[in-house]
C-alpha cells in the first residue's frame, strides 16, 4: 500500500489587512486557483480527484458553510468527489494531507486533493468566538491559553534565551531574502490572479529584512496577554520573552497537494510518502506535539534526522525552531533553507501544506532524497510527514 505526491503548490502569503492584495479573493476561490494550477501541471488533477480534503482553522463567515465543499464547487471537481473540511488548529492542512495519504494507501481513493486555506484578512484569528476560549469550567490543564503564552512558558522550561530567539529570527529573515533570488525554491509558489486574470500577488509579503541590532532593540510582546489569561494560568507568572520578530506574522494563504496511487496519472510523482504521524501534547505547553509527531514519523520510517536532506520545521514561534537546532542532532544548513514562518508568515490552516510544497522545492533544488516536514500548533497538536524522491 503506497501513496505518492504528484505535485504540491502554494499561494504567496499576503499581509493581513482590509485592503490587502487578497482581500477581494474569497477563500474558496483561492483554493480553486491552486486546483486549476495543479490541473495545468498534472493533467486530470481536478477531473480525476475522488476527494478534496481541506484544512481551515476559523470556519466562520467567509470560511464557514463547509469551506472544502465550497472550494470543490469553485474548482470544478466532479459531483461525485467527496469534500471534507478539517480543523486541527495550525496543523490542519498536514492532517488533511495525512487523511489523503491514508485514503489512497488503503485503496479507498485513487487521487485526492488535500491542503488548507486561511484568509485572515476576511476571517480573523479566533473570529469564531468559541466559548471555549473563555470557559473556566474545563479542567485547569485543558483551559485555553493562547499559543504566544505557551511559547513564553516553553522558553523558560527549555532555557531558550533571547540570544537563541534572535538568532532564529535573523536566520529566517536572511534566508527568506536570499531565497527570493533562487527560482528553484519557489517553483511551487503560484501567483494569485483577480477575475480579469491579472496577477495581484506573486511574492510573500511578510518578509522583512532585519539586523541583529534591530532585533535586540525589540521589547517582549505578550506580557499583557498573559495577564488577560491569568485565571487559566492560576496565577502563574509567565515572563514575556518573545517579541514580534520571534512571532510568525498572520497572513492570508492557501496550499494544495495532489496525492495519488502510483499509476493515477501519466506523469512521474514528485515524491513517495514514507511515513506520516500525528501527536497530541500538553495543552498548556502548546507547542511540544510537533517534536512528538516528528519522532513518531522517523520511527515509522526507520530513519533518523541525519538521513534527511532537507527539513521544513514549522517556526510556530522562535522557541520551537531554536530548541530543535540546539537539542537535536540536525545540520542547521538543511533546515528551513528558504526561511520559515517567522519571515514568510503563518496562514494557520494552510501552513502544513505550505511546508510540504516548500519541502519539495528545497529537496529538488539540492537533488536530495529524503525530506521531513514538521508542524505544531496551539493546545497541543502536532503532525509530521516524511517523503522520498526517486524513480518510481
Amino acid at each position: 500500500m503506497e501513496a505518492f505526491i504528484f505535485d504540491a503548490v502554494r499561494s504567496p502569503r499576503g499581509k493581513v489587512r482590509p485592503d490587502g492584495p487578497l482581500a477581494g479573493v474569497e477563500p474558496a476561490g483561492l483554493v480553486a486557483q491552486l486546483a486549476q494550477a495543479l490541473d495545468g501541471r498534472v493533467a486530470g488533477a481536478v477531473g480525476k480527484a475522488d476527494a478534496l480534503i481541506l484544512g481551515c482553522v476559523t470556519q466562520t463567515g467567509a470560511q464557514g458553510g463547509h469551506v472544502a465543499l465550497l472550494s470543490k464547487f469553485r474548482a470544478g471537481l466532479p459531483d461525485a468527489a467527496t469534500a471534507i473540511s478539517v480543523n486541527n488548529f495550525c496543523v490542519s492542512s498536514l492532517s488533511a494531507i495525512g487523511m489523503a495519504v491514508a485514503r489512497v494507501a488503503l485503496g479507498n481513493d485513487r487521487a485526492v486533493l488535500a491542503g488548507g486555506v486561511e484568509h485572515m484578512s476576511l476571517v480573523p484569528m479566533m473570529g469564531d468566538k468559541a466559548s471555549y476560549y473563555r470557559d473556566m469550567t474545563y479542567p485547569v490543564k485543558s483551559r485555553f491559553v493562547p499559543v504566544a503564552i505557551g511559547a513564553d512558558r516553553l522558553a523558560a522550561t527549555w532555557g531558550v534565551g533571547r540570544d537563541l530567539l534572535d538568532a532564529a529570527a535573523l536566520t529566517s529573515q536572511s534566508r527568506a531574502v536570499a531565497a527570493e533570488d533562487d527560482p528553484a525554491l519557489s517553483r511551487s509558489r503560484i501567483p494569485v490572479r483577480d477575475t480579469t486574470g491579472a496577477v495581484i500577488l506573486q511574492v510573500d509579503e511578510c518578509i522583512r529584512p532585519t539586523t541583529p541590532e534591530k532585533l535586540a532593540g525589540l521589547a517582549p510582546a505578550f506580557g499583557d496577554l498573559a495577564r488577560t489569561f491569568a485565571a487559566a494560568l492560576e496565577g502563574e507568572n509567565v515572563a514575556p520573552v518573545h517579541t514580534i520578530a520571534h512571532t510568525p506574522p498572520m497572513c492570508d494563504g492557501a496550499a494544495l497537494a495532489l496525492v495519488g496511487a502510483r499509476d493515477a496519472f501519466d506523469v512521474a510523482p514528485r515524491a513517495r510518502v514514507v511515513a506520516f504521524a500525528e501527536a497530541g501534547g500538553d495543552p498548556h505547553a502548546s507547542l511540544t506535539a510537533g517534536f512528538a509527531s516528528m519522532e513518531k514519523c522517523l520511527a515509522q520510517a526507520g530513519l533518523t534526522l541525519a538521513d534527511m536532506d532537507r527539513i521544513e520545521f514549522m517556526e510556530a514561534f522562535g522557541v520551537t525552531v531554536a530548541r530543535f537546532l540546539r537539542d537535536y542532532p540536525v545540520d542547521a544548513a538543511r533546515v528551513n533553507v528558504a526561511g520559515g514562518a517567522l519571515s514568510r508568515g503563518h496562514p494557520l490552516g494552510a501552513s502544513g501544506g505550505v511546508l510540504l510544497s516548500s519541502l519539495l522545492d528545497a529537496l529538488e533544488a539540492c537533488d536530495g532524497r529524503y525530506g521531513l516536514a514538521v508542524g505544531a500548533g496551539g493546545s497541543g497538536v502536532g503532525a509530521a510527514i516524511l517523503i522520498e524522491r526517486g524513480d518510481f
